[in-house]
């Protein structure tokens, strides 16, 4: 039996970062000079991303620097920011509600009653606490208290697509009935100071949550938007192209500018074997929901897989709207997608740590 998308719903937070103001006020927490400065500038600009949601800043009005407490500005160049325990309270206290509100959505769109819930997977690599986000969402939803619990955590921006292979698997019994909930803080591991590869980071990634029912597609049902098949590479001499570790003032994420490079080398290939084996070529693909690491990461996908222009639109959308989500993103680009009657199949690729693509096809 095959995994049927039945609901997806998507949340972010109240608080909506322009661009334009965090490159303004990104020099007093990175740059040590003017030349540092007008880089940072630059890189916002470049960076694909007009808003963002975040949890550390507060909707009302009023002087910006005085709506991010979480964050003061830097009293020297060593200072560092919150520690990784203020950071991991913060999203112990904001988590868990933002999660609440996608699952509610997804269940709703699904028209699936919470008492009906079999499974509980929940997917974040942004943050830590135990009895964690599915504990908590077992008591804010209702669910079951004898609902099946899996957690995939620290996997990265394509740990949406890992939660969904967990679903698959759980969801071969007919009375099955799936709730995947990713949600991501990223905004709390905002870096201070200058470091080339993080301060990267720091202009793309934002917060938001996503969730999806997932029902069994009995054999002969063809509902559409079933998860029909899954794949994964990770790509030879690529450790050092993209990491995520927790340090002393939050996780420290490395993106190499050889990421795009790995991408263009080692994606068509492998991906047009991938798809062979389901009995597809590259022009079958009605539909691509890839993950928006950012505009040089969509711009190697596109150049790699000989995309025509408009394939990769909605990924850029999302990414110009909420910037860079990390795990849930992808679901967020699903959503639009599925609105929109998008052509099937369609074929959803995230990259993470490692560096690992995860590919799923959707028909």
């Amino acid at each position: 039996m095959n995994l049927h998308l039945s609901g997806l719903g998507t949340a972010v937070p109240p608080g909506v970062l322009e661009q334009s103001d965090a490159a303004e006020l990104s020099p007093a927490f990175c740059a040590a000079d003017a030349r540092q400065a007008r880089a940072l500038r630059r890189l916002y600009g470049r960076s694909g991303v007009e808003t963002r949601n975040t949890v550390v800043l507060r909707a009302d009005q009023g002087v910006l620097e005085e709506r991010v407490p979480f964050y003061p500005v830097a009293s020297g160049p060593d200072d560092r920011g919150p520690t990784t325990g203020e950071r991991m309270a913060w999203y112990e206290a904001e988590a868990p509600p933002l999660a609440e509100l996608a699952a509610r959505r997804a269940l709703k769109d699904a028209s699936t009653p919470v008492e009906a819930i079999t499974h509980l997977v929940t997917v974040s690599c942004t943050g830590f606490f135990s009895p964690g986000i599915d504990a908590v969402l077992i008591d804010a939803l209702g669910l079951q208290r004898t609902v099946h619990r899996t957690h995939v955590g620290f996997m990265g921006c394509h740990g949406a697509l890992n939660g969904l292979r967990v679903a698959a698997s759980q969801a071969q019994e007919a009375e099955a009935r799936v709730l995947l909930c990713a949600v991501e803080l990223c905004s709390l591991h905002f870096a201070y100071g200058w470091n080339s590869e993080m301060v990267v980071a720091n202009t793309l990634f934002a917060d938001g949550a996503a969730a999806v029912v997932g029902t069994p597609a009995q054999n002969g049902e063809t509902p559409g938007w079933c998860v029909q098949a899954q794949g994964t590479f990770l790509m030879p001499m690529s450790a050092d192209a993209m990491s995520w570790r927790i340090g002393d003032h939050g996780f420290r994420m490395t993106l190499s500018a050889e990421v795009p490079v790995l991408i263009r080398t080692n994606l068509g290939g492998w991906l047009e074997s991938w798809l062979q084996d389901q009995g597809l070529r590259m022009e079958d693909v009605g539909s691509w929901a890839v993950h928006p690491g950012g505009p040089r990461i969509l711009g190697a996908v596109q150049d790699a897989l000989a995309l025509e222009n408009g394939h990769l639109d909605v990924s850029r959308e999302v990414l110009r709207s909420h910037g860079n989500m990390s795990s849930p993103t992808v679901l967020f680009i699903l959503e639009r997608l599925r609105k929109a009657g998008a052509a099937l199949p369609c074929v959803a690729l995230a990259f993470g740590p490692g560096l690992v693509v995860e590919a799923m096809l959707v028909a």
